[in-house]
């Protein structure tokens, strides 16, 4: 139909149909309307809060990562020997019997039987700051009695 034809049938409707024609255009145009511009608006609104504690989690998240490596920095370099001491060391403190440990070059391969959650937590923490290990590769399963078995590759600073 071209438009000629629409205004020939528009002028043929009785006045009360000319208002309901309307104002279904006038429904149907406010629903395009609020599907396609203002729900997805409101949508985003709604979910803004939501995002912006989760981002600002984030940020506060990378600002503490930040502040770490930033005094992994600022520490002294170590040597491999001292790293490889330091590492051996936190081995026999943190697990005693409870792992074993190979050496070939500057990588570290530690093997886990019934170490304890916590304790794997601390002792990473602690080889990353005080030998400068950076864990590579884990292979680590949880046993029945809660313990973590597996390996650990870490690599230590060059020589």
């Amino acid at each position: 139909m071209n438009a000629q034809q629409l205004r020939t049938h528009w002028n043929a409707l009785a006045p009360r149909e000319q208002t309901m024609v309307a104002a279904a255009t006038a429904l149907v145009a406010f629903a395009l309307l609020w599907w396609l511009a203002l729900a997805p608006a409101f949508a985003t609104l709604r979910s803004a809060e939501t995002q912006h504690r989760t981002l600002d989690a984030q940020l506060q998240q990378m600002r503490r990562l930040q502040a770490q490596a930033k005094a992994m920095q600022a520490q002294p370099r170590l040597g491999h020997d001292e790293a490889m001491r330091q590492l051996e060391q936190a081995i026999r403190a943190q697990f005693g019997v409870a792992a074993r440990y190979t050496i070939a070059g500057s990588q570290v391969t530690v093997v886990l039987a019934n170490a304890p959650a916590a304790a794997v937590a601390q002792w990473l923490a602690q080889v990353r700051s005080n030998a400068r290990a950076i864990p590579g590769q884990a292979r680590l399963t949880r046993n029945a009695s809660g313990g973590w078995d597996g390996t650990l590759v870490l690599t230590l600073p060059p020589r």
